[in-house]
């Protein structure tokens, strides 16, 4: 790409993430969930539940991280630590798409495991990333095993936690990760995660995301997998080293928007 080129579409997308990192993005957003919740842990966990399910329409996304939060009370922070196992019976029946009950259930006391034995989920994302590690690929790997590490996790739930040493884009917990690092100021990204800096992060790569970036000249993968999102961010991290994901914003809305 030439020197013109880059330097126009960097204007493009810098324009649009004007555009779209307003607080009006969150309304119809799934990061409207956490939104509802003021203490660290509950923003945490309901952000990396809601996170968990945000693939279909995100109307139906929304309707079922709110059922979820429902069901532990509103507090989701109190329900993981505390919940007996009668009053996890308050998740039976739940159900996102290939996501069950019972993967529910395992996912809540791997969290459990992992606010218990490793200080939270800021702890064991941010201690699988080395200093000199490029992205958040080890913290991913890291957070992965801790929570699938409890007795008799199920083998069908391992699918709902993103592997990305197989290839997956790891697009759900790139998002949640976005969410709880940028701090944008705007009201949109919370920025609470202060030891994981943003220019790790990993842009979220969607069929949206994918495609505007490929009409950009951006991305010349086919595949949405792991290796395509490292190729875009590498182009967003010439854009801005510090804060490569905030073209998320603009990438995503140029897509969902069909503004090209």
């Amino acid at each position: 790409m030439k020197d013109k080129e880059f330097e126009e579409i960097k204007a493009l997308l810098d324009s649009k993430f004007l555009q779209y990192n307003q607080p009006f993005f969150v309304e119809d957003d799934p990061i409207a969930i956490p939104h509802i919740f003021d203490r660290k842990e509950d923003i945490e966990i309901s952000g990396f539940l809601t996170a968990l399910i945000a693939w279909g329409r995100r109307p139906m996304i929304m309707k079922n991280a709110r059922n979820l939060m429902a069901r532990m009370d509103e507090r989701p922070f109190e329900f993981v630590m505390n919940a007996s196992e009668g009053e996890l019976s308050s998740l039976d029946g739940y159900v996102h798409r290939t996501l069950n009950d019972m993967d529910t259930r395992f996912l809540v006391k791997g969290l459990r495991h992992a606010y218990t034995e490793f200080n939270g989920l800021e702890d064991i994302f941010a201690k699988g990333i080395k200093e000199s590690d490029l992205n958040v690929f080890g913290g991913i790997m890291n957070a992965r095993t801790i929570l699938s590490s409890i007795p008799d996790f199920p083998q069908r739930t391992h699918k709902h936690l993103a592997n990305p040493s197989r290839g997956s884009s790891a697009k759900r917990i790139n998002m949640f990760l976005r969410w709880m690092v940028r701090d944008d100021h705007q009201g949109v990204d919370f920025g609470i995660w202060k030891s994981i800096s943003p220019s790790k992060l990993i842009c979220p790569l969607d069929v949206h995301t994918g495609n505007v970036a490929r009409k950009l000249g951006l991305l010349g993968r086919k595949q949405n997998d792991w290796k395509a999102a490292e190729e875009l961010t590498a182009i967003l991290r010439r854009m801005h080293p510090q804060d490569p994901i905030r073209y998320d914003f603009a990438l995503f809305g140029l897509g969902v928007y069909q503004e090209i």
